[in-house]
């Protein structure tokens, strides 16, 4: 397997592309809460962006964006369904994870859908506790949020 990961930004097409296949998942997976959470995913707004390809083909992304001083809220986490469970989204997690510290940060903070049961226990498995609902997730009965010291 011959992978490598990228640092970029929003722009990359790479990204674009995955992001569509992100949120074309989540529509079904959200259901009639989708357009509430599909209102903070714009993505122009991100300028810390990891794709991870394997064999020139890009099969996973993720991204952080600025929380408070001390915390980047990642975001947009995906990985293609033929390549989960093979480490994609560990590699991408980690390598978010040091960009943080790089800039500065010393906490990760993510929101995540109660629905996403697969992306719950991963990010239990990676070391997040699970942390109140903040911002626009506080009333969400769907919304988990978790928090993670760098």
């Amino acid at each position: 397997m011959n992978t490598k990961i990228k640092r970029t930004n929003s722009e990359n097409k790479d990204f674009i592309n995955l992001v569509k296949q992100l949120d074309a998942y989540l529509k079904i997976t959200d259901g009639d809460e989708h357009d509430f959470y599909n209102q903070f995913n714009n993505i122009d707004v991100l300028q810390h962006v990891v794709v991870f390809y394997d064999d020139n083909v890009a099969v996973g992304c993720g991204a952080i964006k600025k929380f408070d001083e001390i915390s980047v809220e990642i975001k947009r986490m995906y990985v293609s369904e033929e390549k989960r469970g093979k480490g994609v989204a560990q590699k991408i997690l980690t390598e978010l994870e040091i960009w943080a510290k790089e800039l500065g940060y010393n906490k990760c903070v993510l929101e995540t859908g109660k629905r996403q049961v697969e992306a719950v226990q991963f990010y239990k498995k990676c070391h997040y506790q699970i942390t109140p609902n903040y911002g626009q997730y506080v009333e969400m009965e769907n919304s988990i949020c978790f928090e993670k010291a760098l």
